[in-house]
């Protein structure tokens, strides 16, 4: 099961499609898992999601090459793309409690 609280996320002013509604603030987010880690496409499913939720619309696709290991500090760069361009979505873990796993993403100012 899931549950999430607001995913913080900092997003790049080059992503003008998904600007449209103005920049957005960095913020928290949470899964709840019942592993070590969470799965690769658990992490793309909810910057997505948040995206869709701070803009209007989710972006055409984003993708992690691996799973995020639930530790403090542990990072994963995911690749975000929308609008035929490509950007880095930098993922840290910030706090984990019991199955609960915190993370921040920030996309990437220019694209790949």
């Amino acid at each position: 099961m899931i549950r999430s609280r607001a995913m913080t996320i900092r997003v790049a002013a080059g992503l003008a499609p998904l600007m449209a509604l103005g920049a957005l603030a960095g913020c928290s987010g949470s899964v709840s898992i019942g592993g070590n880690v969470v799965d690769q496409e658990e992490v793309a499913s909810q910057i997505s999601a948040e995206l869709a939720a701070q803009v209007g619309r989710a972006p055409e696709l984003v993708e992690c090459p691996d799973d995020l290991d639930a530790e403090v500090g542990a990072t994963l760069t995911c690749t975000l793309t929308d609008d035929g361009d490509v950007y880095d979505v930098r993922v840290e873990v910030t706090e984990v409690n019991g199955d609960d796993v915190l993370f921040d993403f920030e996309v990437e100012q220019q694209p790949r």
